[in-house]
């Protein structure tokens, strides 16, 4: 876990954090950005922040069904967990791993649809299904909520929250008051990767 979670910081650090004079989503003004997307499409990025992912899902949520979280930040993320989850099977059971053993995906749709079924929810759905909420940068925290009101709307249990990176602005704190029962873990905080792409630029 420990060379995945650090070859992941350092991926992250390189690719989706720069310093400089930003006004982020929310209107707030900040001395640096962080676009985890350009990590989570990139082949490693992806690949690892999938095991990292699903490291904790078993380490804190092991009765796990599916994960899901908001279109689109949370979409590799929720695509390389579960496939993560798939691998781990077949690697350590030597077959065709069943259903229930497998965290399966979901995706949140921003709105929903006027045409077809309506349906907010994309791939796994179960009524009382436990499910896990994945985001990749948490600022305020509203679409990792959003997320969560939809899925529980839809007749999951959310049991627990992963977010990538934590920007430490009262996401954490906004989270855990709209899903009190679901406990919340972030990866990195937003200091752990300055840290980390300064130490990388001065080598």
């Amino acid at each position: 876990m420990s060379d995945h979670r650090n070859d992941l910081l350092n991926l992250i650090a390189t690719h989706s954090f720069r310093l400089g004079d930003f006004t982020l989503a929310s209107g707030q003004k900040s001395d640096y950005y962080i676009d985890c997307r350009t990590t989570t499409l990139h082949a490693e990025g992806g690949r690892l922040s999938g095991l990292v992912l699903y490291d904790l899902i078993r380490q804190h949520f092991p009765q796990t069904a599916a994960v899901g979280g908001l279109t689109m930040g949370a979409d590799p993320l929720v695509s390389n967990t579960s496939s993560a989850s798939a691998w781990h099977h077949h690697q350590h059971h030597h077959r065709a791993p069943h259903d229930n053993e497998l965290v399966h995906g979901f995706l949140v749709r921003k709105a929903e649809k006027t045409h077809g079924t309506g349906r907010r929810i994309e791939g796994f759905h179960r009524i009382g299904a436990h499910v896990v909420i994945v985001d990749d940068v948490c600022t305020t925290g509203g679409s990792t909520i959003t997320a969560i009101e939809a899925a529980r709307e839809s007749g999951m249990n959310v049991i627990g929250v992963l977010c990538l990176v934590d920007r430490e602005q009262g996401g954490r704190a906004n989270i855990e008051a709209a899903a009190p029962h679901a406990p919340f873990y972030s990866v990195f905080t937003a200091t752990d990767v300055r840290t980390a792409h300064i130490a990388l630029k001065g080598q």
